[in-house]
């Protein structure tokens, strides 16, 4: 196991991204078990400067996009141009074209550009006209959305939803965290650089990425994943108050997002060998946009979290 790289990663986005330890640990789960993050939380937490610092340690190219009503799929595909030189139409690739794509504001653009990067981000290729092109073999998204604000939003259909690997809850950081906040910005406001970021090659993520997948997973981990899953789809073995708050239970895409992300959980924390508490930190981010939760439990203020938490409780690990 050659983890080192990722470590100092890691810690290096961690004297970036300061008081947002969570967020910067599931970036690299996402990144070693090739999928998409959906991150929310309110302005201002470091959500893009997130993403941006990742890109600057990787080979690779990274674009920002700005969501909006008025956003075409075209606007992020790309399109057909004619050339009069030439009497040919040529297509101009748009920036979904990228390794690393921000999608800022992801849920303020309407229903066709949601189709538009569904199909990027389910298979790695988009449609313009009547071709299809292939996106770059290392091809990661990270939206944010704002939890707040609701006026001039389209909320994500399931299928999209189900798409992202990850959804994080980003919250405000402590007041020691905002001290030092203040005085990375003031450093940088002067100039003052003091750590240069680390370089990782695509070629290094994809090895790591394999290394992952061959992290040994016992039969009873293996097992616990799957009784974790079939308890959201039959709630009622468990627990009546269960069965109350859970609406519809996840896809087979949240079994196989548990075993990748456990497998990298325990990568980044230098075992070769998963446990179930590997797979109860994953449970959070991979199921907490994945359950419906029912009428009954919105209604109550029940949170995606709770919800888990009970799960956890009710299921056992051995």
């Amino acid at each position: 196991m050659n983890s080192q790289p990722f470590n100092e990663l890691q810690q290096y986005l961690s004297t970036q991204i300061i008081g947002q330890t969570e967020l910067v640990k599931q970036l690299l789960v996402a990144l070693l078990a090739d999928g998409h993050i959906l991150v929310e939380g309110p302005p201002g937490l470091a959500k893009t400067r997130a993403v941006k610092s990742l890109a600057d340690c990787i080979e690779g190219d990274f674009h920002r996009i700005q969501f909006t009503p008025d956003l075409l799929p075209a606007d992020l595909t790309g399109t057909d141009i004619f050339r009069p030189e030439t009497g040919e139409f040529t297509f101009q690739a748009g920036p979904i074209f990228n390794s690393l794509i921000l999608a800022d504001e992801i849920n303020r653009a309407p229903a066709k550009v949601q189709a538009a990067m569904l199909e990027a981000m389910a298979e790695k290729q988009i449609t313009a006209g009547r071709k299809t092109y292939p996106l770059p073999e290392l091809f990661l998204v990270m939206a944010t959305q704002n939890p707040i604000e609701q006026e001039g939003t389209y909320p994500l259909p399931e299928a999209q939803l189900d798409r992202f690997l990850l959804h994080l809850n980003v919250d405000y950081p402590d007041a020691h965290s905002e001290l030092e906040i203040l005085r990375l910005n003031r450093g940088e406001a002067k100039g003052e650089q003091n750590i240069t970021a680390p370089k990782i090659s695509q070629q290094d993520i994809f090895s790591a990425r394999q290394e992952v997948l061959n992290i040994h997973m016992a039969e009873t981990v293996e097992s616990y994943i799957i009784r974790l899953v079939m308890a959201t789809r039959h709630p009622t073995q468990y627990d009546d108050t269960l069965n109350n708050w859970i609406e519809m239970g996840v896809s087979p895409r949240a079994t196989i997002a548990l075993d990748r992300c456990a497998r990298a959980h325990a990568w980044l924390s230098g075992r070769d060998y998963v446990t179930a508490e590997d797979v109860q930190v994953m449970a959070f981010p991979v199921l907490r946009h994945r359950i419906l939760l029912s009428y009954q439990a919105q209604a109550e203020g029940i949170s995606a979290n709770q919800v888990v938490n009970r799960l956890l409780s009710l299921v056992g690990s051995a």
